[in-house]
């Protein structure tokens, strides 16, 4: 019988997903879950986009460009400029996705046994993608009693070797919702103009920074101009995961067209998503005000809350809507399948991504869990009373 690739079995499965089954399990067994693994807003997508897709009469739903059309490219560049990330729309490649953005940006970049260096815990198709191009990640971890601060520089300094060509952020993060600031970001980009290494960021939380901070772009960070690839999506700004339209953003021109032949290899991004995509880019300022409050008062409630669960761990994120959060557990692969399968509390359970999923580095992440506060209060207050009531009970319990 023939076998399967190497880097199929070296894939690594989705600790976001993979648990997917014992979820639906429990729902026909008549379990209410309450999603709080994966990052798929209860927000409404802005009417201005879906009235964009209402309107839509083409007579054939034709390819588009392979980078995109050219005037939701124009419109993102009008964007960009609007937030102090000057780019041109020829600097923008339009893709399916976020992920197609980082998959397209490693393939341009990197070639196999290369090796990129990324803070952990980092968003796990991270390795995903890195394992599909034949590229190495080399972890750096961040650590949880720092609320996931960037690691010292000293530390990125001791892993590079000649066969190191990248670095990769997400700001503000996910899995940790730390937000980076602009001094830590200056400390990074003299690394990378030492060894002159590209620089990769994920920006796709950029509009949820809370308490007063604000994001900084690495795309601000100067003399970085031929180094700096941005990675960024209209799923989460907009709670528009579905949509599948994301965007590469380089000032690099080489980066650009070498993308561009990866695009043209699988012809255009979706058409539709780009109408409600360019649509999008007239989102008013309230929306986005009145999201920016419900994510702070859904992250106030629920680390609060968890905070007063004994043996429980949550630092304050920063950013985006996720959280690492530590639990007095034996293993959290066991404790979140447990939650699924062996526990439930007035007919209602939650579902959690474990985080070893998030870590490259082994044996790390196996006392903790993400958790995505992407649910109204109401269903935050019965999922955090359920993961309460669960501890209390989990056969692995450590304290």
């Amino acid at each position: 019988m023939p076998t399967i690739s190497e880097r199929g079995k070296q894939m690594p499965a989705s600790p976001i997903r993979k648990l997917v089954p014992f979820a639906e399990t429990a729902k026909r067994n008549g379990i209410k879950v309450y999603h709080l693994n994966i990052g798929q807003p209860d927000i409404k997508t802005p009417e201005v986009a879906l009235a964009a897709l209402a309107r839509y009469d083409e007579k054939v739903i034709e390819y588009s460009h392979s980078a995109g059309n050219e005037s939701y490219r124009k419109g993102l560049a009008n964007y960009y400029k609007s937030i102090g990330v000057d780019v041109d729309f020829s600097d923008i490649l339009i893709t399916c996705g976020g992920s197609e953005a980082i998959s397209f940006g490693l393939l341009s970049c990197m070639n196999p046994d290369d090796e990129i260096i990324i803070p952990e815990p980092f968003y796990t198709n991270y390795n995903a993608f890195s394992v599909a191009a034949g590229v190495r990640v080399t972890p750096i971890t961040s650590r949880i009693e720092n609320g996931f601060a960037l690691p010292p520089i000293k530390d990125f300094e001791k892993v590079i070797t000649p066969k190191t060509k990248a670095i990769m952020i997400c700001n503000p993060n996910n899995p940790t919702g730390y937000l980076y600031s602009r001094e830590e970001l200056e400390q990074l980009a003299e690394i990378v103009k030492k060894y002159d290494l590209f620089l990769f960021a994920d920006e796709v939380y950029r509009e949820f920074c809370y308490d007063g901070l604000k994001h900084f772009s690495v795309t601000q960070l100067p003399g970085l101009e031929q180094n700096v690839v941005l990675m960024d999506s209209v799923s989460k700004r907009y709670s528009a995961c579905g949509v599948r339209i994301g965007a590469m953003i380089s000032k690099n021109k080489e980066i650009i067209s070498t993308a561009l032949k990866l695009a043209q290899a699988r012809l255009s991004p979706p058409s539709l998503g780009q109408v409600i995509g360019e649509a999008a880019l007239q989102t008013p300022p309230e929306y986005f005000k009145e999201v920016y409050n419900e994510y702070i008062a859904r992250r106030n409630f629920v680390i609060e809350s968890l905070n007063k669960i004994k043996g429980v761990f949550a630092p304050m994120p920063k950013g985006a809507f996720y959280s690492i959060v530590r639990l007095p557990i034996d293993d959290s692969d066991k404790f979140c399948q447990w939650l699924l399968e062996g526990f439930e509390y007035k007919k209602q359970t939650v579902m959690l991504a474990p985080a070893t999923g998030f870590y490259s580095s082994q044996n790390l992440g196996k006392d903790e869990v993400r958790l995505a506060y992407v649910l109204k209060i109401e269903d935050l207050k019965a999922a955090v009373e359920c993961l309460s009531e669960a501890l209390k009970v989990y056969p692995g319990r450590t304290v």
